[in-house]
């Protein structure tokens, strides 16, 4: 099984730059040790739903520890069989740019 999130959370209360409060997240995921992929708007996160969910609780958890408000997106995409689709995604959209 493989489910491909992309994911995005940010406090609403902080005010105009809150990359220091993204930076917490990052830490979390890259903490989670699974296959990621950070982006300008969000980032990308490849496991077993139990897996991104604890990861995106985790998530949560830190950031509500100092900030009143927390903004969060999550697309998902779930496919039963598949693995390295952050990037085998990409790729298969390069090849047919290609032709």
């Amino acid at each position: 099984m493989s489910l491909l999130i992309d994911f995005s959370m940010f406090p609403l209360d902080k005010g105009e730059s809150v990359s220091p409060y993204v930076a917490r997240v990052i830490k979390v995921i890259r903490k989670s040790g699974l296959p990621h992929k950070l982006g300008p708007m969000g980032t990308s996160i490849e496991g077993e739903w139990r897996q991104i969910m604890a990861v995106v609780s985790h998530c949560f958890e830190e950031l509500s520890k100092d900030c009143d408000r927390v903004y969060f997106a999550i697309k998902g995409d779930y496919r039963k069989k598949g693995k390295d689709r952050i990037a085998a995604k990409v790729e298969s959209v390069e090849k047919k740019l290609e032709i």
